[in-house]
């Protein structure tokens, strides 16, 4: 199939355009080609192994975290150096020679007395030398053999040598030089092949600085270390290479991916689009809104912004081509509705489970914390498509049916609304019941009911036919029928079930919860086919025989577990070499210097400091992929944001840093000049790479404007606030980012003036941040000395916040200030008060205060107050009107706009236009 527009790809390009990105351009003829798989498919069930409980119920292939992720990179580094040819650019080989050479004179800088070095640039020339020979496309030759093969032993090193590594830890000896430097430059290679030069390049950096630092101005100088310093502390610890990213990756990551791929071999992947266009297609702008919402339903199972526009792409940009998109405009739809699939939950991105290590809070609460900026970025995407449509007046795809009266659809919406409810509650109901009544046993009847449920949702889709992806450059005659399109993919939603209540209702982890929707969807993968041809006389293929449709079954699983095993081969290589990053920033301590270093550029201001973290993301996502960007940028300046955030008076939780960090990584994917998804999307579209990545850039400004506004305001991300407060927030957080899309957009009711855009834009700023101009108005706290600290205290309110400003020293002993924040706890009076806060005593030297003593593990202790520090001011709560009624302005504003802009529209507004009319009517 050719993809619509000139210069667009067939669809053999464009599944060679995601295996050169995603999973490896080269499946060689022949035995090797079969090795490859084979070493994906073992890669798959290995992953499987150790996620389930079977090794403990058999006593045997137990492991532990480090062997674990030791076998995890060695599959990753094979595959990597067997799927990837190497680049041959000039650039691409220049780097490839340029590195090893490098790593060979820091390896000989840093190595300590004692220690020969001749063996360092013999194992530089002799990569540089593969390197050399050429890397052909369409077979494997030697010495990409025995850089495979060295670079699995180099990780497996851990596994072989376990117990005797384990007694010279921080001791290493020849042996282990000489394996962990050839490991690091085996991975730089890798990493190169696989993810382009820019991951290498920072990784190689951070390494140079690690022997360099004496060398290196003295803001971020340091005493430099040792070869045997960085060997044991990047190859032979989990403090590097083997550290908390690839033990995620290892853990989590490999199974959401496999469950993904799963269930796209099931056919959900088209199942997903079919229902969005049946059900949003006959809108206006219709085919790009569906794009939109099958594009959050894919995010489900697939993690790869590229393959997402791939796969959706070839289908929704032609239909948008066909309703009055440009070539550029349909691309960025795409890319935008696809690369926004990594935040939404409950399946986000590999980052999202980098959080729940990195911030230390369970997986439910990142889905909590991001549900809402998700839902709504998504929302106003579809908002976005609407406004598009507007502009052009373009008309929807032709209905198969006419809709009944609005009344009758809309209580049949509240119905369904309603029926799920019940349903969920007899879930919640039936399952409380079975536990304790079958004890261990429970999970087989819980099996049992869902293989019922299953039957039953499969039979549903037995009487309705099967869905075929249809091709988008043929003349579109009507939409499918939203009733029956739904029903015949029913059961691909049980397995997310599982996934979901898994995570949000059991807090099952998130490895475990992926390992048992992971086989729930592989018992799905092997009996719908035999089922379906029980039922229906044939399966989606036209199998007519069980034992046909069964063993197609097996090779939809077998393909599935081989998918699954290279899509992750990228993932595993970036979360390894990021791992380097994070081994030098830990070990030279550049983290703290680069505090210093933010906070001159900024000038200690705290969006400054946001406006440059969100900079140096976009940069370093231009080569990075989203996990390794988020990793390397939150390693460096999440701690940076926190601690200058608290200096600056606001208090900013570390989990709103790292979606901040999350959300500005995934936009690089988005922005030119090296969007690889907008790159993607126009391949599939025939139009301008660039002008797509500009049109995808400024489609996700509400993307890019979210972070900002949680940092400031975290009802957002639904911290410390009740369901009642969190709907309100979100049904206000909607309505500001519509309003911010139609500023950005110039276009509300009719094409906007410039200050009315300028209008709408401070009305949805004072929509998502009431308390911006409320605090001038009413100033929330009253500043009071430090001598009224205690009296404050008693006259503080239970539970309100008392802020502090305080003056100490920080962990490597210079002085700082920092604003605190201390919950007022019961007590008779302040002196109680604060004792039960922690505060054991204050002292007194004339007019200034300190703190004397602080109770261990206490509140005050977590605020970060400690002996002798100085109290600096006290800031305690003022009473203030509700910062709420700044919205009785702000809807007058709103008003006003919409009476202006309602003046306006007029008949050619409102004419559709007739010539599209036609050319729909012709189709």
């Amino acid at each position: 199939m050719e993809a619509s527009g000139a210069g667009g790809l067939s669809q053999l390009e464009l599944d060679d355009l995601v295996a050169s990105s995603d999973t490896g351009a080269r499946t060689p003829p022949g035995w090797v080609g079969k090795l490859i798989l084979i070493t994906a498919l073992c890669w798959s069930l290995f992953q499987l192994w150790i996620a389930s409980p079977l090794p403990f119920m058999f006593n045997f292939g137990v492991l532990d975290s480090t062997e674990t992720r030791s076998i995890h990179l060695a599959f990753a580094l094979f595959l990597a150096y067997m799927a990837y040819p190497a680049e041959r650019s000039p650039f691409q080989l220049g780097l490839a020679l340029l590195v090893p050479a490098l790593l060979a004179v820091l390896f000989m800088y840093g190595s300590k007395a004692g220690v020969p070095a001749w063996w360092i640039p013999i194992v530089a020339v002799a990569v540089i030398g593969a390197i050399l020979l050429g890397s052909p496309k369409n077979w494997v030759p030697p010495w990409e053999w025995a850089l495979a093969i060295i670079a699995a032993l180099s990780s497996l090193y851990i596994v072989f040598f376990y117990s005797s590594i384990s007694t010279r830890i921080g001791a290493p000896i020849l042996q282990d030089y000489v394996v962990a430097v050839i490991g690091l430059m085996l991975l730089l290679e890798a990493t190169r092949r696989s993810l382009g030069p820019a991951l290498m390049i920072v990784a190689t950096l951070f390494l140079a600085y690690t022997f360099l630092g004496p060398l290196m101005p003295g803001i971020i100088a340091h005493k430099g270390n040792t070869l045997s310093e960085v060997v044991n502390h990047q190859w032979i610890t989990t403090e590097g290479v083997f550290g908390i990213a690839l033990g995620v990756s290892t853990s989590f990551v490999f199974l959401f991916v496999l469950f993904g791929a799963l269930l796209d071999k099931a056919g959900a992947g088209n199942y997903f689009i079919q229902v969005a266009f049946s059900l949003m297609g006959h809108m206006r702008g219709g085919p790009a809104k569906a794009a939109v919402v099958s594009s959050a339903m894919t995010g489900l199972i697939s993690g790869s912004s590229i393959a997402n526009v791939v796969t959706t792409g070839t289908f929704t940009i032609p239909l948008m081509k066909k309703v009055g998109f440009s070539s550029e405009k349909a691309g960025a739809v795409e890319v935008a509705s696809s690369v926004n699939g990594q935040i939404m939950p409950p399946v986000m991105g590999a980052a999202a489970f980098l959080m729940v290590e990195y911030v230390g809070i369970p997986y439910f609460d990142v889905v909590k914390h991001a549900f809402v900026p998700a839902t709504i970025s998504y929302i106003a995407l579809v908002y976005i498509v609407h406004l598009e449509a507007m502009k052009a007046n373009m008309q929807g795809l032709p209905r198969a049916y006419t809709p009944g009266p609005l009344m009758r659809r809309l209580v049949g919406f509240v119905f369904g609304i309603v029926v799920i409810c019940a349903l969920a509650f007899i879930v919640n109901l039936t399952m409380s019941w079975i536990r304790p009544t079958f004890g261990s046993a429970s999970i087989w009847v819980v099996f049992a009911l869902l293989t019922a449920v299953y039957i039953g949702l499969l039979y549903l889709a037995s009487r309705e036919e099967p869905l075929e992806l249809d091709d988008p450059n043929a003349p579109v005659k009507s939409l499918p029928l939203p009733g029956p399109t739904a029903r015949s993919g029913l059961h691909f939603i049980l397995p997310i079930v599982v996934l979901v209540w898994a995570l949000m209702v059991d807090r099952l982890s998130p490895g475990l919860s992926a390992f048992w929707a992971t086989a729930f969807m592989i018992f799905i993968l092997l009996t719908q086919r035999p089922l379906m041809v029980m039922m229906r006389g044939a399966d989606r293929t036209g199998n007519t025989n069980t034992g046909g449709a069964f063993a197609s079954g097996v090779g939809d699983l077998i393909d599935g577990l081989i998918s699954g095993a290279r899509n992750m081969i990228g993932i595993g290589i970036a979360t390894a070499t990021a791992g380097i990053i994070v081994g030098a920033v830990s070990q030279t301590g550049v983290g703290s210097a680069l505090a210093d270093v933010v906070e001159v550029l900024s000038g200690g201001n705290l969006l400054a400091i946001l406006f440059l973290t969100a900079i140096l993301s976009l940069i370093l996502g231009m080569g990075l992929p989203t996990t390794a960007n988020y990793i390397v940028v939150s390693a460096l300046l999440a701690p940076v944001i926190v601690t200058l955030g608290q200096q600056n008076g606001l208090i900013v939780p570390l989990i709103a840093v790292h979606l901040f960090v999350f959300y500005f990584g995934i936009m690089a994917d988005v922005t030119p000049p090296v969007g690889l998804a907008s790159f993607a999307a126009a391949a599939v579209s025939g139009g301008d790479p660039i002008k797509t990545g500009v049109v995808a850039f400024f489609y996700s400004l509400r993307t890019a404007a979210l972070p900002f506004l949680f940092i400031f305001n975290t009802d957002l991300l639904l911290i410390d606030v009740d369901w009642i407060h969190g709907i309100f927030v979100f049904v206000t957080a909607t309505i500001a980012m519509l309003l911010f899309a139609a500023a950005t957009q110039g276009w509300f009711l009719t094409k906007s003036r410039i200050w009315e855009s300028a209008l709408l834009l401070m009305i949805a700023f004072s929509i998502f941040r009431p308390g911006f101009w409320m605090d001038m108005i009413y100033p929330p706290y009253e500043d009071l000395p430090p001598a009224q600290f205690e009296q404050a205290m008693g006259d503080a309110a239970v539970g309100s916040e008392m802020r502090l400003r305080i003056s100490g020293l920080n962990a490597v002993g210079d002085p700082v200030e920092f604003a605190a924040v201390l919950n007022v706890p019961e007590g008779a009076d302040g002196a109680e008060r604060l004792a039960n806060a922690g505060v054991v005593a204050l002292r007194s030297e004339g007019e200034d205060v300190f703190i004397d003593d602080v109770a261990f593990d206490s509140p005050a202790q977590e605020a970060g107050l400690d002996w002798d520090q100085q109290v600096l001011m006290v800031r305690s709560p003022a009473a203030a009107p509700s910062k709420y009624w700044i919205y009785l302005p702000v809807v007058m504003l709103l008003a006003l706009v919409v009476w202006l802009q309602r003046r306006r529209v007029g008949p050619d507004d409102a004419a559709p236009r007739k010539r599209q009319e036609e050319e729909l009517s012709h189709a």
